[in-house]
């Protein structure tokens, strides 16, 4: 398992105010990707994203952002 650094690592907060919880180890919907789970800053809702978005995502609750992946709790 390969130490997550970056926009990966947990705590990580993206310009969107997206939080990173934890990584979920699942595969991803992109190419070598697995699912993380973000928190957004502003409403607490949660949902999967691949590690190669976490940078740009936004809350697909109350912010334009994409659907979230799904993912096992």
């Amino acid at each position: 398992m390969r130490k997550a650094k970056g926009t990966t690592a947990i705590g990580y907060v993206n310009k969107h105010g997206q939080k990173v919880l934890r990584s979920t180890g699942e595969p991803g919907s992109d190419h070598n990707q697995i699912i993380y789970v973000l928190r957004c800053g502003d409403c607490g809702h949660e949902y999967g994203a691949n590690g190669s978005d976490i940078w740009q995502r936004r809350c697909p609750c109350h912010d334009k952002g994409r659907p979230g992946l799904a993912y096992t709790p």
